[in-house]
Formats: structure tokens, C-alpha cells, sequence
């Protein structure tokens, strides 16, 4: 079995104008952009009146070598969304009014593939290998963990931020 480390969640949370079906490419294609394989476990959407919820929830990986893996759960929830009409730069344009809340939990796994699980004694030598011989790198891998939830949180935050001021 691989070793999985939790290492940061992080939430965000947004009310007012955004276009939802851009802030869902911009998510997918920073994802894209920076390497990461994004699976969509989850969507979900609940009509009330003429308001909208929706549930969204995507698993995403990203090897970094054969030992090292980057796991992220990305759930964002969007309520009372509702279509609105806006005029930007004396043009009308059609946009979104809602709640965003995102939440982004990441882990790094350690041996994705279990390699060093076949035998007590491989199970030793990782054991060894993460103490003693890796564990500068291994402190790099978590730092890189964390900087990008963290970067994804900050332009995610900086989309939602300008197109509401946008609009």
C-alpha cells in the first residue's frame, strides 16, 4: 500500500457576479496547464425556481516521478445561481449571480504503485530511504504540495474577484 500524507486544505469562499461557465474552464484548463490529470467524480445540479445549485467535484493527480505522486479532491458548491444581464463597456453580456464555496484537499503519496510493498524487506529499505536518504527532497515535494493548492486558491480567487468587479 502507498503512503499518502495529507497535507493541506484549503477553502474559499465567494458571493456575487461571475460568469460560471468560464470559472469551470479556468479551473479545468490551470489544472491542464500546470500537468495536472483532472477526473470529474461528480456534477450536480438542482434546479428551485430560477435558481440553481450546483455540485461539482473532481479528483486530480499528478506524478512528479516514479515515487512521487501529488492526489488533490476539488469540491465546489454553487448556490442560488441565477442568470442575470450585465453591461460591460456599454455591451450587454450575460453572467452569473451566486455563492461559490470551494474546498481544496491535497496529499502526497509516497510509492503510488507500491513497488517497495512486495516484501518486509523492501518495506524496510523505503522506510530507510524516506529517512535518511531522501529527506531533503521529501520536504521539497510537501513545500510543492502546498505552493500549489495554495496558487490554485489565488487565481481562482483573482478570477471570481474580476469578473464580479467586471460586471
Amino acid at each position: 500500500m502507498s503512503d499518502k500524507e495529507e497535507l493541506i486544505k484549503e477553502k474559499l469562499e465567494f458571493s456575487g457576479l461571475f460568469d460560471f461557465k468560464s470559472f469551470y474552464k479556468y479551473a479545468h484548463s490551470w489544472l491542464d496547464d500546470e500537468g495536472y490529470g483532472v477526473t470529474e467524480k461528480k456534477y450536480a445540479e438542482k434546479l428551485s425556481g430560477n435558481s440553481r445549485d450546483i455540485t461539482v467535484e473532481w479528483s486530480i493527480s499528478k506524478e512528479i516521478s516514479d515515487y512521487f505522486k501529488i492526489i488533490m479532491l476539488f469540491e465546489f458548491e454553487v448556490s442560488e445561481l441565477i442568470d442575470v444581464e450585465v453591461e460591460i463597456d456599454k455591451k450587454k453580456k450575460k453572467m452569473n449571480k451566486g455563492k461559490v464555496t470551494i474546498e481544496i484537499k491535497a496529499a502526497l503519496v509516497k510509492d503510488p504503485e507500491s513497488k517497495w510493498e512486495t516484501s518486509p524487506f523492501l518495506r524496510l529499505m523505503r522506510d530507510f530511504y524516506n529517512k535518511y536518504v531522501i529527506p531533503g527532497r521529501l520536504e521539497a515535494m510537501r513545500d510543492k504540495v502546498i505552493e500549489d493548492v495554495k496558487e490554485l486558491k489565488e487565481q481562482l480567487k483573482s478570477f471570481l474577484e474580476l469578473t464580479g468587479k467586471r460586471g
